[in-house]
């Protein structure tokens, strides 16, 4: 239901279910302001808790519900109802005390509590304990017990109801700091190394673009999407918002590094253990992977290829006196499999992909198990569905903004026609020829090291692929004059007007976004495309209809049909199409291990949370990183 309905129940209906015009006269107030909406809430503020400033916190959605319930429960103890049962009506359905209240001439305004006097804080109690527990459960007193150090003194608020205040106080404040000024963030992966590390604690600066107004602002405060420990939504879409952004001290610019939504999370595997599970993981790539298995493990010889590669793994290992999870070996060998059957197959798989990849989303959904060649089989909690603003948070670094134009060759990123900045520390991938350098040989001063991922090694011990940023490449360079270190390209084939397709060719495509088998992209090659903008108007072609897919029907809310006759929009044939948001490419520093739109495209504007703006906290494998504490983000 859209918020509007609720701030028209709240500012208009319930003050006259209240009968609070009937209630004012006996408060001291003119009966006439208790039905202005708005200046009812002021004096119910001033009345039952002597702060009417408090209603202003009634425009934040979300913290608005909490003022409410606020507001009725101060109110109806000024009039002598603290028990339980009245505290738990005052909370949630209050109208039948607000009825007697105002049909009753027989009850008063009683004075605030004295709570010098026993008697008075006795009745109260049993409520504050409530109110308390009802605010953070357990928790809360527990909270009170430990550091309320002083005892009960006389004329004193209890330290029930003083940290009960305290708690609900503390979270509105905080919510509403976290959802419109700043909200705390981690890196959890390393996509952004050298520039950001997994570790490192940031401040997302959300008044940068202008904050945005939550699509779903009854949510569990201070966390994003899952209530840690028990596993539950933190959020309900019982009230929802349409997007809004309000304003800020700016727009984004190109190069800026942004915090967003993930928008390649409107489902998700479900799956709690973030990051090491799949729900940050590109579910589109996990349903294409689950298709391939699917589709190949139908034919006899897949189990035959599967035992063979299982077979080499083992003696490959056992040979390095290593040995390998059997989950794990069973992901890899049956991956391996999976390559050979596309390799002769593929042609079948793609005549039937989607039929393959709605078998996928049944076992995702009903079975839920998943395959990752890390962790070997995981079993995850099925499909969930992500609003906006409760999509993960990632962040990348904005090298395209509405309108450019964007290409990658050979690495390198040109944003319309000239080479894009090159952040100080990106992270490039380089193989090594000529004579081989092992880790022993890398100087400590450099700071290379195989825990942080910065290097992976062929079977005789030296460097494989080296990942370097311009100064160490730099200083690398000088001590080993012998080597060659070599930019690692990964050629798209549609440079090759000569070469002829294969089925494993179409289907690789699929890896990158458009994830269509005829767009032929590659992480260090990449076609030459437009960044969509509001208004712009996009003729439908055969060849570019996949690169608006997801933003006709996923972003902006469309039904997309592909006929043979052509293309339908909600059930109209059209052959153009008018951008309804400005979106963006965001790219990872640390480029050739980074999901970022190479893999799910364009970020569009409502997905976009704040700018980075300074690493409060940094803890790496080794401990904390110092030189890294309180450093503003560039």
């Amino acid at each position: 239901m859209n918020a509007l309905y609720f701030y028209i129940f709240l500012l208009l209906v319930h003050p006259y279910l209240a009968l609070w015009w009937k209630s004012f006269e006996r408060q001291g107030v003119a009966s006439w302001k208790g039905l202005v909406p708005g200046l009812n809430y002021y004096y119910v503020f001033k009345t039952g808790a002597n702060k009417p400033w408090w209603s202003l916190l009634m425009i934040f959605p979300g913290v608005h519900i909490v003022m409410w319930m606020v507001a009725n429960l101060s109110l109806i103890r000024r009039f002598g109802f603290f028990t339980i049962t009245d505290t738990l009506q005052g909370i949630f359905f209050p109208y039948l005390i607000l009825w007697k209240i105002a049909n009753d001439q027989n009850l008063t305004l009683l004075p605030v509590t004295n709570w010098a006097n026993p008697t008075e804080v006795a009745k109260r109690t049993n409520g504050d304990h409530l109110v308390l527990f009802l605010s953070l459960p357990v928790v809360g007193h527990a909270v009170a017990m430990v550091l309320s150090f002083r005892a009960n003194k006389p004329g004193k608020k209890s330290k029930f109801k003083e940290w009960g205040d305290s708690i609900v106080f503390a979270l509105v404040a905080a919510s509403i700091i976290r959802t419109y000024v700043f909200e705390p963030f981690q890196i959890p992966t390393g996509s952004m190394e050298k520039t950001l590390l997994v570790g490192d604690f940031l401040f997302v600066n959300k008044l940068a673009y202008g904050p945005k107004v939550p699509v779903t602002p009854l949510s569990f405060p201070l966390v994003h999407n899952t209530i840690p420990w028990v596993n539950v939504k933190s959020y309900t879409t019982l009230e929802t918002c349409n997007f809004l952004r309000l304003p800020g001290f700016g727009s984004v610019q190109p190069n800026d590094v942004m915090v967003f939504n993930y928008p390649s999370g409107d489902t998700a595997v479900y799956d709690p253990r973030v990051p090491n599970g799949l729900m940050g993981h590109d579910y589109h790539g996990v349903l294409i992977n689950e298709a391939k298995l699917l589709f190949c493990s139908s034919y006899p010889a897949f189990n035959q290829y599967s035992q063979y590669y299982s077979d080499s793994i083992v003696k490959f290992y056992a040979a390095r006196n290593q040995g390998v999870k059997m989950d794990v070996l069973k992901t890899f060998s049956d991956a391996y499999a999976t390559d050979r059957i596309l390799t002769e197959n593929g042609d079948a798989f793609l005549k039937n992909i989607e039929s393959w990849k709605n078998k996928a989303r049944s076992v995702l959904r009903d079975q839920k198990i998943a395959h990752t060649h890390d962790e070997g089989i995981i079993s995850h909690y099925g499909l969930v569905y992500r609003p906006v603003d409760k999509r993960e948070n990632y962040i990348k670094r904005c090298v395209g903004t509405p309108g450019d134009v964007l290409e990658i060759k050979n690495s390198v990123l040109y944003r319309n026609g000239k080479p894009a900045f090159r952040a100080p520390n990106q992270n490039m991938a380089y193989t090594i020829s000529g004579d081989p350098i092992t880790p022993a040989q890398l100087p400590s001063s450099v700071g290379l090291s195989i825990e942080e991922n910065d290097y992976q090694l062929n079977d005789d011990g030296s460097i494989n692929i080296v990942y370097l940023t311009k100064a160490r490449l730099n200083t690398l360079k000088p001590l080993f004059k012998k080597s060659k270190f070599n930019l690692l390209i990964t050629k798209q084939y549609a440079d090759d007007k000569s070469y002829k397709p294969t089925a494993i060719d179409y289907i690789n495509n699929l890896n990158y976004f458009p994830k269509d088998p005829y767009v032929n992209n590659t992480v260090t090659d990449y076609t030459k495309f437009q960044v969509p903008y509001k208004g712009k108007v996009v003729n439908f072609k055969k060849e570019n209809i996949a690169w608006y897919r997801r933003i006709i029907t996923a972003y902006e809310g469309h039904k997309l049909e592909e006929r043979k006759d052509g293309i339908y929009i909600d059930g109209k044939k059209t052959t153009t199409y008018k951008i309804q948001m400005n979106y963006y490419w965001l790219m990872g520093d640390n480029r050739y291990n980074s999901a970022d739109s190479r893999v799910w495209g364009f970020v569009p504007e409502d997905h976009v949370v704040g700018r980075a703006s300074i690493v409060w906290f940094s803890k790496g494998p080794f401990g904390i990183r110092w030189d890294r504490v309180f450093n503003v983000i560039r």
